[in-house]
């Protein structure tokens, strides 16, 4: 693994850790500055909730906090095991190509702004319990 794709981890990680030793502390979520600021849900908007509940094993519920994130969580997931795999089997690296972060960007960015439409509400973090 590249240092770049470590970073990336221990960013992940790291993010995951400050949010559960903020919700034990304070018995919520760290809330997101752009919802507060302005009343619009950011790409990102979820995350914390979505991240608790994989941890509780409520998949639905992560996934209707951040549909997009949670889909992308698991392909990165698959995409790793993927890489590890071909690692073991041959000496050739497995690489995505530009494109597909440049396609994840945009969808990133679309996701944001499809969310605050009134047609796409659904979008938005929901409790389902």
């Amino acid at each position: 693994m590249k240092w770049h794709d470590k970073s990336l981890v221990y960013t992940l990680i790291m993010f995951a850790i400050l949010n559960i030793v903020y919700y034990f502390i304070f018995k919520s979520f760290i809330p997101c500055l752009i919802h507060k600021m302005t009343g619009l849900y950011c790409p990102g908007c979820g995350i914390s909730r979505m991240l608790i509940s994989i941890f509780h094993f409520e998949f639905y519920q992560a996934y209707r906090y951040n549909p997009w994130l949670f889909i992308l969580l698991i392909l990165f997931i698959l995409y790793q095991i993927l890489k590890l795999i071909t690692s073991k089997l041959s000496t050739k690296e497995l690489k995505l190509n530009n494109y597909l972060y440049i396609g994840i960007l945009i969808f990133t960015l679309a996701f944001g702004i499809l969310r605050n439409l009134p047609y796409f509400s659904y979008l938005i973090p929901t409790v389902v319990k």
